[in-house]
């Protein structure tokens, strides 16, 4: 009887073998998990903004030197900021600045009025003046360097009749308005073109527009109408509104040869007087 038990058993211990062995081998291979690394962050990208490159009241035409470039975190870049770039530089030169801008300040779109835009002449003018056009050529509108924001002269020349005068005063210039400030050069400042021209059509500028009182816009209309209207600009740090004496300068002035041709005749005589001479002549 013992024996049989023993032989059960060692039946039984069998049988549990060889039912692991079984399971082991038809048991699905384990899955194993593997975690990735988290990747690293990427560096912060960077935009190059505009900013006022100095404390810029509102009213200011803008001028290439009036901005800088800054680069900026993408994620901390303003809504409506303007980015570096030529076209919106370039679209910049001679925009009306809406407000005032301190050093550093980001430039917005909607702080910018351009030429074009409706009420661009309107928001230049300072309270009660006009704006009056001239026509400009290479020569009469100061070589084509002429800004928006230049302060000029207005020099009138004209040539007078045979009859009303005579040939050393038939040709005379005059300073007929100081210190006339430029609110706008032609329409190419809007395109991005600097004032001689168009670099894809080689146009010069043929328009200027100045600020003026409603009395001297008058006289402006007038003077285009008697003669040629040259432009004379100002020095950047002269002093506001100090017009010079407005003198008058005929042909006779500048060329000696025109008065010397009324008296051909005339005697002469060099007069001697230390280190000074002059020379008198006697009709």
């Amino acid at each position: 009887m013992p024996l049989r038990l023993f032989l059960v058993g060692i039946l039984l211990l069998t049988a549990l073998g060889l039912g692991l062995v079984g399971y082991h081998a038809t048991r699905p291979p384990a899955t194993i998990t593997i975690t990735a690394m988290p990747e690293a962050l990427p560096l912060p990208l960077t935009v190059d903004v505009l900013v006022a490159a100095r404390n810029l009241p509102a009213g200011t035409l803008m001028k290439e030197e009036d901005f800088a470039e800054r680069a900026v975190p993408s994620a901390d870049v303003p809504q409506g900021a303007l980015t570096n770039t030529p076209d919106i530089r370039s679209h910049l030169r001679g925009a009306l600045l809406r407000r005032y801008l301190d050093a550093g300040n980001t430039l917005l779109a909607g702080d910018i009025l351009h030429p074009r835009d409706r009420g661009f002449l309107a928001a230049v003018l300072s309270p009660g003046a006009r704006a009056v056009s001239v026509g400009v050529d290479a020569i009469t509108g100061g070589g084509g360097l002429i800004w928006p924001g230049d302060r000029v002269d207005l020099i009138l020349t004209q040539e007078l009749s045979e009859k009303d005068a005579p040939l050393a005063r038939r040709i005379v210039g005059e300073t007929v308005m100081s210190d006339v400030r430029v609110v706008a050069v032609d329409q190419s400042i809007a395109q991005g073109a600097i004032a001689t021209g168009d670099s894809a059509t080689g146009r010069l500028a043929r328009t200027v527009t100045l600020e003026m009182t409603s009395q001297q816009a008058e006289r402006a209309v007038v003077a285009e109408r008697l003669g040629r209207i040259t432009l004379s600009i100002r020095a950047a740090d002269g002093a506001a509104n100090s017009p010079d004496p407005h003198g008058t300068v005929y042909s006779g002035d500048v060329s000696t040869a025109l008065t010397d041709a009324l008296t051909p005749n005339a005697s002469r005589m060099r007069v001697v007087d230390g280190k000074d001479a002059r020379e008198v002549r006697f009709q």
